[in-house]
């Protein structure tokens, strides 16, 4: 079965671009079914099925340093309060991942890989740490 990678955020706002840079710098095969999403939650649960191993890679705000790569497991329990995942909807990956488990639709596996991050504002680059760390998970996510 394939790995459904789906790298989520935001081109013009830094760090946010996080999902999206990780997903573009993986090659698509058999093996591996790439998506950039934007974060809205409704649309998130249609990029998996339930017999799917997914990554959901996205950038986060949380204490830890710039640069820090959390790892959940997202079907082991609901998604600790203390992390917030970035987005620019009312709406974002954790209300996504929490209407799939209310509705019974999470696939097989659902692991989330979140970047911690530093700067969002609009038209920023990504920071060098944030862009290492995505070097990190792309090498990760090959392997």
């Amino acid at each position: 079965m394939a790995r459904v990678v789906i790298g989520v955020g935001n081109d013009l706002r830094g760090d946010d671009a996080a999902g999206w840079e990780t997903v573009r710098r993986l090659s698509p095969s058999s093996s591996l079914i790439l998506h950039e999403h934007g974060g809205d939650a409704p649309g998130l649960v249609g990029l998996w099925g339930p017999d799917d191993d997914v990554v959901v890679v996205d950038a986060v705000v949380s204490n830890d340093p710039p640069g820090t790569i959390v790892e959940i497991d997202a079907l082991a329990a609901p998604l600790p309060a203390d992390l917030s995942w970035a987005t620019t909807h009312g709406s974002g990956v954790a209300e996504g991942i929490e209407l799939a488990r209310a509705l019974g639709l999470l696939p097989k596996t659902l692991v989330l890989l979140g970047i911690s991050a530093k700067e969002f504002d609009l038209g920023a680059p990504m920071s060098l740490e944030v862009e290492r760390a995505v070097a990190r998970v792309v090498l990760w996510l090959s392997g």
